[in-house]
């Protein structure tokens, strides 16, 4: 059987890919190792964990917040079995989703391990049976990525559960310790906190959120302490022994300076990221080349050094996200079909999806600072924004960073409600290579959370007005 394009894997990138390719005229095929499409974000990451936290801030909302509005319910109870069947539910509806837009795009679909044997040559094998050999004309890889270990931690989805694990807990626990402070830790300790578990989370480095602004990070974590998080930063875990009813934890100073001490946890949270998963592909048969971190290399055209073998998301180097691995796909795509295919690795925004949420696009000030670039902020809180004030939702703030020189907009980040949605505008304004000005003097409609983004554009040359 032969395809001008076969993707191995159908998260984002992948299906995303094969559609794109499919709608130009290739005929295409995918191989998916699940039973179901949609790889990570669908089945076990993006998509349950998004519908835990609707759930679990809904429930929050009712038991902490009603009675502020006039809105008298009798204290809400937690059915946990039917909020996972809640999630589970729009899993299988997002799945489905891809399978029909597969179908309806005529692409075919194979299920099993997709080996390279050889450039132009993918084996699809069974877990039980006989391989079957496909013939291409080109290969992309989407195989996305896969939990990253703790050295001498073992994650048994039970007392150490990985973020797969910490979607499907059978019970509240009475104490979720989290190894690792970036986004996928805090988004899944904030679903257990609001449920009623004590959360801790323990982090290496001596802040929160890695690679995002400083100043949001730090209020972003005072806001977090007062939803009952306790953090234990510059920390790392050394040891976690299970062998009793509850998990013991071995907490040091990560610079070594310091006694350990011995922490209990009825479950214990690894998020200490993702490293691309490429088992079982055939690379170093097939000859191709990977680059740090067991990242696939490619150039800029994400093709690796085996000609007719490309690269997309999370295998590739770059954000782990899965908004960046679709427009990677589409890319690739495009330029299989002799398109212009592109990505503005500059302008893809990055949210956690918290209460607050978290979003950023472009440069953060620690970034502009290294860099040596001039720069002017303008920073608006939403204490002074007229909808979030009648919401009672004024946590947070929008910072814009623009060119000292040229005033375009080099980076914005919002910590704030809704601020996923809010973000959106600041993308769109940076891929035009919008002033802080263009933003400025954009009617915003009034009363929105929006208007946020407009004054801090004013505040960029000091004229925000209702501040």
């Amino acid at each position: 059987m032969s395809y001008d394009l076969i993707v191995i894997g159908t998260g984002p990138g992948g299906y995303v890919c094969a559609i794109r390719a499919a709608q130009l005229g290739l005929k295409t095929a995918v191989v998916e190792k699940r039973s179901t499409f949609g790889g990570t974000c669908l089945n076990i990451g993006c998509i349950p964990s998004k519908a835990l936290l609707h759930a679990s801030e809904m429930f929050a909302e009712a038991r902490d917040h009603f009675a502020d509005l006039g809105i008298g319910v009798s204290a809400p109870t937690l059915d946990l079995s039917k909020m996972m069947s809640f999630k589970d539910g729009g899993v299988d509806g997002n799945v489905k989703g891809v399978e029909f837009l597969l179908k309806k795009n005529k692409v075919e679909t194979f299920r099993g391990i997709g080996t390279i044997k050889a450039p132009g040559q993918v084996e699809v094998r069974a877990e039980y049976g006989t391989g079957q050999l496909l013939e291409t004309r080109n290969i992309v890889i989407a195989t996305g990525s896969e939990v990253a270990p703790l050295r001498g931690v073992t994650i048994d989805e039970t007392k150490v559960v990985s973020s797969t694990g910490a979607l499907s807990l059978p019970a509240v626990p009475g104490k979720l310790l989290i190894v690792g402070a970036g986004v996928i830790g805090l988004e899944l300790g904030s679903v257990w906190r609001r449920l009623g578990a004590e959360v801790v989370v323990v982090e290496f480095l001596d802040r929160i959120l890695p690679g995002m602004d400083g100043e949001v990070a730090k209020q972003f974590q005072r806001i977090l302490g007062k939803q009952g998080f306790t953090f234990r930063l510059s920390s790392k875990v050394t040891a976690i022994d299970t062998s009793g009813p509850l998990a013991k934890v071995t907490v040091e100073p990560s610079r070594g300076e310091g006694a350990p001490e011995t922490l209990e946890a009825d479950v214990v949270l690894v998020a200490t990221g993702r490293i691309p998963f490429t088992e079982g592909l055939g690379l170093a048969e097939a000859g191709v080349n990977l680059g740090e971190r067991g990242r696939v290399a490619v150039d800029a055209h994400f093709a690796t050094n085996v000609p007719g073998i490309y690269a997309i998301g999370d295998v590739i180097a770059g954000p782990m996200l899965a908004h960046k691995a679709e427009d990677e796909g589409v890319a690739v795509a495009e330029i299989l079909a002799g398109r212009a295919g592109h990505v503005n690795y500059g302008v893809i925004p990055s949210v956690v999806y918290t209460f607050p949420e978290v979003a950023s696009v472009g440069a953060s000030e620690e970034e502009l600072q290294a860099a040596g670039t001039k720069y002017n902020v303008g920073k608006f809180p939403f204490t002074a924004n007229g909808r979030a004030k009648v919401n009672h939702t004024t946590d947070g703030f929008v910072k814009i960073l623009a060119d000292a020189e040229t005033d375009r907009v080099l980076g914005v980040h919002i910590l704030g409600v809704d601020a996923g949605n809010l973000i959106a505008e600041a993308a769109v304004a940076m891929e035009f290579n919008a002033s802080s000005e263009d933003i400025a003097r954009t009617c915003h409609a009034h009363p929105t959370l929006t208007e946020a983004v407009k004054e801090a554009a004013l505040a960029v040359e000091k004229r925000a007005i209702h501040m």
